[in-house]
């Protein structure tokens, strides 16, 4: 079937924050079924300042990053500091039967999210922007036609 019987995150959908600060996840994103699908993990994209978003992991996103960090040696000094301070800023959540969701305020603050946020899916993750830089990014234009080409030749897509 797919990630949480839907197929996974696809698409880009507009929201707003409502007044406690949470956003509406997308109807066709929504866990189904039991509640253990309905955890996930947001983290601060490396990218900053007009290029800052909220990256959302799903469960099985989750232990993949766990796999990968209980692999860095507790000798890798510099590896446990760079997983110190992503993890500071991350938040854990679930939606609620509305399908809302929250964000810490790390998090909101990193993607200069003020009212408007644009959810984008990516398969087994999300991400979410600011609705004033995703229009600037757009407005840009789209990427090179080349250039996407060479990109998605080198991923095998």
């Amino acid at each position: 079937m797919g990630l949480f019987n839907t197929g996974g995150f696809i698409g880009e959908f507009r929201h707003s924050l409502d007044d406690k600060g949470r956003l509406t996840m997308p109807s066709a994103w929504r866990p189904k079924g039991d509640n253990s699908e309905n955890y996930f993990l947001a983290l601060p994209s490396i990218e900053e300042g007009s290029e800052a978003f909220v990256s959302v992991l799903s469960p099985k996103r989750i232990a993949q990053l766990e796999e990968k960090i209980d692999a860095i040696p507790s000798s890798d000094i510099e590896g446990q500091r760079m997983v110190v301070e992503l993890m500071s800023m991350a938040h854990q959540f679930s939606c609620d039967k509305q399908g809302r969701i929250n964000l810490n305020d790390k998090l909101v603050q990193h993607a200069q999210i003020k009212k408007g946020a644009v959810l984008v899916g990516i398969m087994s993750t999300f991400n979410i922007y600011s609705e004033e830089l995703r229009n600037a990014a757009l407005a840009e234009g789209p990427s090179d036609p080349a250039t996407r080409a060479a990109v998605f030749t080198r991923f095998g897509l």
